[in-house]
């Protein structure tokens, strides 16, 4: 009786332990978080390039430096609430009880979404045909941010799963890695370079 016992709980603990750490899976190695945060990266060369070669081809310089401003101010509230959206993620999880968690999580990643959804709108009337500055010119931007909060919002649930067979410190280490200096936004002056 003791031995199925034994073995019960020692195929149990294998099955956590490579489901919680399964290869490629977002609960694993939070794949979105650094795909997301390169996809607001890469937005601000590009519209910095597209008020470059507004500026030049109307001759006016004010373009470029007025343009090159407000995307800083819109820039830094993007860089703000990524900061936020994963340290409340992170409290979400560590602090509530799974239902609550999902509860917690699907409010804090519907909030990020409306904060990549007011830029994608900003940067979209920077640069498109006809945009406030009334001039030629389009550029095509890879950030849909219901895409990348959904693929989001997958990660962090599935972190939640994971979690969920974790002990003590275990938890907070593995939801730690979220908030590391590399998934930190980029400063806007390094990007506008």
């Amino acid at each position: 009786m003791k031995r199925y016992n034994l073995l019960i709980v020692l195929l149990l603990l294998i099955f956590n332990v490579t489901t919680a750490q399964k290869k490629g899976s977002p609960a694993a190695d939070f794949s979105a978080i650094g795909e997301a945060k390169t996809k607001i990266e890469n937005t601000v060369p590009l519209a910095i390039k597209h008020l470059k070669e507004i500026s030049e081809k109307e001759n006016d310089p004010n373009i470029l430096t007025n343009g090159t401003n407000a995307l800083s101010k819109e820039y830094a509230k993007v860089e703000l609430e990524w900061r936020l959206y994963r340290g409340n993620m992170n409290n979400c999880i560590l602090n509530n009880s799974s239902k609550k968690a999902k509860k917690c999580m699907e409010y804090h990643n519907s909030m990020f979404r409306g904060t990549l959804i007011n830029y994608n709108n900003y940067i979209t009337n920077l640069t498109r045909k006809n945009g406030y500055l009334g001039v030629e010119g389009e550029t095509k931007f890879d950030f849909n941010p219901s895409e990348i909060t959904t693929k989001l919002n997958e990660s962090y649930f599935n972190a939640n799963d994971a979690a969920k067979r974790m002990k003590g410190t275990q938890k907070k280490d593995f939801l730690g890695q979220t908030m590391a200096d590399d998934n930190a936004l980029k400063p806007f002056n390094q990007l506008a370079q």
